[in-house]
């Protein structure tokens, strides 16, 4: 049995680290949530390129017949970086038109792998992330099954300007859109791509948390107060450590929900709740204490830990509150 990741897994970590690096980073948050748009094609194309559309794809599909857990460990760096766009709709999707029996469903699986056909999740709710610029929208048909929509006709846009600026959102309308259909009420992988959305977003948090939790601990480091650095204060060492205790034992929790979920295991619905409901805290409680220990320049918008704070508060309600995960987790225990 395994507790670490193997040199292939930390290595793809590494590529989308680097990759991130290179072309994204707080200068380029700050023009994107500043401006109009609500997609950046440059690092979306430059993360395509690394096959993250594909990544949970069967080599037959053109993918690179690794799981949901290698998926995870990309949205943990994605969350990391609040890297843009919808990375979470775009690897679901592929797993669910890979799974799909209608050819003409299937036919769209090439360019979504690619990342060249844009996927945005439109589950539970009418705020839609990158909905202007994406091509297609992973929602429910109203019955209890899944489909994809195709944008334009039958399809109202409306640009929000929500708490999330890293990747906005718009309220969306599905009127009589083209669809692809995918799979009918009562199929168990209606469930299946439901719970492996839920282990994305705990992922995205996870990545978030970490990196908040870094920065508050190299900051305490460098910066100087009664002519030695902070960390040195008893009260911000407590601080910074409770921080470590939140976010670290919680990693196990993702990595287990997506080993579940690939290995299909009884209580894989149960892990992804659980997972969902217990990261949005970490990642909410985390932010909230990385601004308070970087004291008044935490609270600036030029230094940009807003962006993970408000990308913690989408986190946590996208697709359920804590509170209704834990309940889920519970009624699946037979508690």
């Amino acid at each position: 049995m395994r507790f670490h990741l193997s040199s292939e897994q930390v290595a793809i970590q590494d590529a989308v680290r680097g990759t991130l690096s290179d072309c994204w980073g707080v200068e380029r948050l700050h023009a994107l949530a500043d401006g109009d748009a609500d997609f950046d094609a440059a690092s979306w194309q430059a993360m395509m390129t690394l096959g993250l559309g594909g990544l949970a794809l069967a080599e037959s599909d053109g993918g690179a017949g690794l799981g949901l857990l290698e998926a995870a460990l990309v949205c943990e760096v994605a969350g990391g970086a609040a890297a843009p766009g919808p990375l979470i709709g775009q690897i679901i999707a592929a797993l669910a038109v890979a799974r799909c029996t209608d050819p003409r469903t299937r036919g769209l699986l090439a360019g979504i792998a690619s990342g060249e056909t844009v996927v945005t999740l439109a589950l539970d709710g009418a705020l839609v992330q990158c909905a202007r610029s994406a091509h297609l929208f992973l929602c429910d048909d109203g019955a209890g099954g899944l489909h994809l929509a195709q944008a334009g006709e039958g399809v109202a846009i409306e640009p929000v300007t929500a708490t999330d600026r890293s990747r906005p959102v718009s309220r969306v309308t599905f009127a009589a859109p083209a669809v692809y259909p995918l799979f009918a009420a009562g199929h168990p992988m209606v469930q299946r791509l439901r719970d492996a959305a839920l282990v994305l977003i705990a992922a995205d948090c996870l990545g978030g948390a970490q990196h908040c939790t870094d920065l508050s601990v190299d900051y305490a480091k460098t910066r100087e107060q009664f002519g030695q650095p902070i960390g040195r204060f008893q009260g911000l060492k407590h601080q910074l450590a409770q921080m470590a205790l939140e976010v670290e034992p919680a990693r196990a929790l993702v990595w287990y929900a997506a080993y579940a979920w690939d290995a299909e295991l009884p209580d894989s619905s149960r892990a992804a709740a659980m997972a969902k409901a217990h990261l949005c805290e970490v990642y909410t409680r985390t932010t909230r204490a990385a601004i308070a220990a970087h004291g008044g320049i935490g609270y600036t918008w030029e230094y940009g830990l807003n962006y993970w704070f408000r990308r913690s508060v989408l986190n946590r309600a996208w697709l359920g509150s804590p509170a209704q995960h834990r309940a889920r987790a519970a009624r699946l225990a037979g508690w």
